[in-house]
């Protein structure tokens, strides 16, 4: 059983090994941390945590680096979340601040987040699963085209292009805005979705239903979009940079990025505490294809529900700065969702 001065151990070879890259030996730990004891009570301690195999010697006669384990133990109960600088915590209301839409805002606070940690970060979209479309706007480009703009009360705002069978004009553009809007305003993605399949397998029941049905097979693509969960992530780059950090290739984190499908199943089933914070470290992403990486994350608060944000790295990373910036990014997102909603 490890003691608690042992589990202090633990938390000055997490530290240093983070800091100094190199293997933490029992002299190192008396020279740089205040433990009052000698250095044969140090070792002595620090056989107790690789009996229990939270730290391994990665080589005979080194020191000793953290297990998966080791960092599990510490994120779990000896990792401190550091609180951020003010010149931090200035660059996040800064960079963003004002963004155009959803996505621009979506897009500052990965690279914000990014450039925080100097890891890989990640952001959930909220979703749009049951969001309301609260405006439908037609606007004609060509007689046979027109753009179809969809706003939902999530900050969703999707345009697509629509071609038409017939020609219309300004007052038939009108008429079809004055349909589908009283179709679908104010009904959930979902909903919407159904009626327009319901108008679709009706049959025509007037010359100027074509157009109607080629904008509503247009717009229940389109809500399928917005039915599909989404990932928006910065600082890949930073993989190659810290290639050596990482036990083994980092083919499958590359190809983790390009796909997402994986990340957003890992990002979607990590536990949270009760703040709210979630880690998945090394082998724990095992069943993911990500056993040389770590996730941290922190939720944040959209109209439609929760969603996550955080970052990706090596085992190797430092937690507690690193939660701490998802958390800070994550509330600073959730009141600027929640002004821009009560500004609607």
């Amino acid at each position: 059983m490890v003691t608690e001065r042992g589990l202090q151990v633990l938390r000055a070879i997490v530290q240093d090994y983070v800091e100094t890259h190199e293997p933490v030996g029992s002299r190192s730990i008396v020279d740089r941390h205040s433990f009052g004891v000698s250095a044969a009570t140090i070792r002595n301690d620090m056989a107790l945590l690789e009996d229990e195999e939270l730290i391994t010697a990665p080589h005979t006669s080194s020191g000793r680096v953290p297990t998966d384990k080791g960092y599990r133990v510490f994120v779990n109960h000896l990792a401190q979340l550091r609180p951020l600088s003010s010149a931090q915590r200035t660059a996040i209301e800064s960079f963003l601040a004002a963004p155009s839409d959803l996505d621009d805002l979506m897009v500052r606070t990965v690279r914000v987040l990014t450039q925080l940690t100097g890891q890989v970060a990640l952001a959930q979209y909220p979703s749009f699963a049951r969001a309301h479309l609260t405006h439908i706007e037609l606007v004609p480009l060509a007689p046979t085209r027109m753009l179809v703009v969809l706003v939902t009360d999530a900050g969703g705002v999707s345009q697509r292009m629509a071609p038409l069978p017939i020609e219309i004009d300004d007052g038939d553009a009108i008429m079809l805005r004055a349909r589908l809007s009283a179709l679908l305003t104010g009904q959930a993605v979902s909903d919407a979705a159904d009626r327009l399949q319901t108008l679709l397998a009706a049959p025509e029941a007037a010359p100027g239903d074509a157009a109607l049905r080629a904008l509503a097979t247009v717009i229940v693509d389109e809500l399928g979009t917005f039915r599909q969960e989404r990932l928006v992530m910065a600082g890949a780059a930073t993989l190659a940079r810290r290639e050596q950090d990482f036990r083994g290739s980092i083919h499958p984190l590359l190809e983790a990025i390009e796909e997402q499908v994986t990340l957003l199943r890992l990002m979607s089933e990590m536990v949270t505490d009760e703040h709210g914070l979630a880690a998945s470290i090394g082998t724990e992403n095992a069943p993911f294809g990500l056993g040389e990486a770590s996730i941290v994350a922190s939720n944040y608060a959209a109209p439609s529900g929760t969603a996550r944000v955080g970052v990706m790295g090596p085992t190797r990373m430092d937690y507690p700065s690193n939660l701490a910036a998802a958390r800070a990014v994550a509330r600073y997102l959730t009141r600027m969702l929640d002004e821009d909603e009560t500004s609607r």
